[in-house]
């Protein structure tokens, strides 16, 4: 697959999975913005090595999913540096294992943050790189889920199960 000057913008990008995409996606050509929510140094590590090995051009952007504001800005940062957004890869995530026996233990503000971070934040990213996409005439959209979630649940992941589910 040839990605030779497509753009992309991987969420969680510093993160394990997120950091075999973003390389992946640099062998084949493509440009990487690496967003990150707090391990600013871990995503400006990643797009350095992604430049030297890929000789690509990469760039690590800060950006809180759970706020609209700022899901805004960081799509316009990223197709002001870049030119364009070709592809969007939500793969950001967040989880807070509690095992089942615990749930009782689960509060509603732990609830609400796992659904507005793996649920309502890549849907934020979704409506607001789709314009762009749009004017250019292409662009692609992959949402990365959880391995679990259809089936029978692992016994301390039950809260990524609504997100798997959603994806589905």
């Amino acid at each position: 697959m040839d990605l030779t000057g497509a753009v992309a913008l991987v969420t969680g990008g510093n993160g394990g999975l997120g950091q075999r995409i973003c390389h992946a996606l640099a062998k084949e050509g493509a440009h990487i913005a690496v967003m990150y929510a707090q391990s600013r140094e871990e995503a400006e590590s990643v797009a350095r090595e992604l430049t030297s090995r890929h000789q690509i051009n990469a760039a690590a952007f800060a950006c809180d999913i759970t706020d609209g504001a700022a899901v805004e800005r960081v799509v316009g940062d990223v197709t002001r540096r870049f030119g364009r957004l070709d592809i969007l890869v939500n793969d950001a995530a967040y989880n807070k294992a509690i095992p089942f026996a615990d749930l009782d233990n689960m509060t509603m503000a732990v609830w609400d943050k796992i659904i507005a971070i793996n649920l309502t934040g890549p849907m934020r990213l979704m409506k607001a790189a789709a314009p762009v996409m749009k004017a250019q005439g292409r662009g692609r959209i992959v949402n990365i889920s959880p391995g679990r979630g259809s089936g029978r649940p692992a016994p301390r992941l039950p809260m990524r199960c609504p997100r798997r589910a959603s994806y589905i």
